[in-house]
C-alpha cells in the first residue's frame, strides 16, 4: 500500500512562512477621495499615493487631471496640493450636478469647453500639427499660430 501525499503549492505554512510574502499578495479596495472610482490596490501602493496627495488617495485618471491642473496655470505657480483641491472641488460639483437634462446639448457644451481650454493652453505643450486645423468647405477656419 502506497502512501498519496496530496499538496496544495498555495498553502504555505510553518516557521518559512513570513508575513512579508503574504502581504505582497494582499490586495485591497482603495476609493478615489476625487472621483469615487474603486481599484484593488496592494496597502504599500496605497500608502505611496496617500503619501504624495497629502493623505487623500487618487485613482489614476484624477492623478492625471492633478498633474494637468499644475501644467495650465501659466500665469502663477500651483502647488499638487492646490491642484488636487482644485480637482476635488470640480468633481464634487460634477457628482452634485446630476445627469444632464439634454445629453446632446451637453456633450456639445463640453466639447466646446474642451477646445476653448485646449486653445488657451501654454504654446509649448501644443504641437503645430493640432494648432492649425482648416476646413475650407464650411468655412471654419481655427489657428493656433
Amino acid at each position: 500500500m502506497s502512501a498519496t501525499m496530496i499538496s496544495d503549492p498555495m498553502v504555505i505554512s510553518g516557521p518559512e512562512a513570513t508575513p512579508k510574502v503574504a502581504s505582497q499578495n494582499e490586495v485591497e479596495f482603495a476609493i478615489c477621495d476625487c472621483c469615487g472610482l474603486t481599484e484593488e490596490c496592494t496597502p504599500a501602493y496605497i500608502e505611496r499615493i496617500r503619501e504624495r496627495y497629502y493623505g487623500k488617495w487618487i485613482c489614476g485618471l484624477c492623478a492625471e487631471a492633478v498633474k494637468d491642473e499644475i501644467v495650465r496655470s501659466e500665469k502663477r505657480l500651483v502647488s499638487t496640493e492646490e491642484a488636487m483641491m482644485k480637482h476635488m472641488n470640480f468633481c464634487k460639483k460634477f457628482k452634485t450636478s446630476g445627469p444632464p437634462s439634454n445629453p446632446t446639448v451637453h456633450l456639445i457644451s463640453a466639447m466646446r469647453q474642451i477646445l476653448r481650454r485646449t486653445l488657451d493652453s501654454p504654446r509649448a505643450l501644443r504641437s503645430p500639427s493640432t494648432t492649425q486645423i482648416h476646413h475650407h468647405n464650411s468655412g471654419f477656419t481655427l489657428s493656433g499660430s
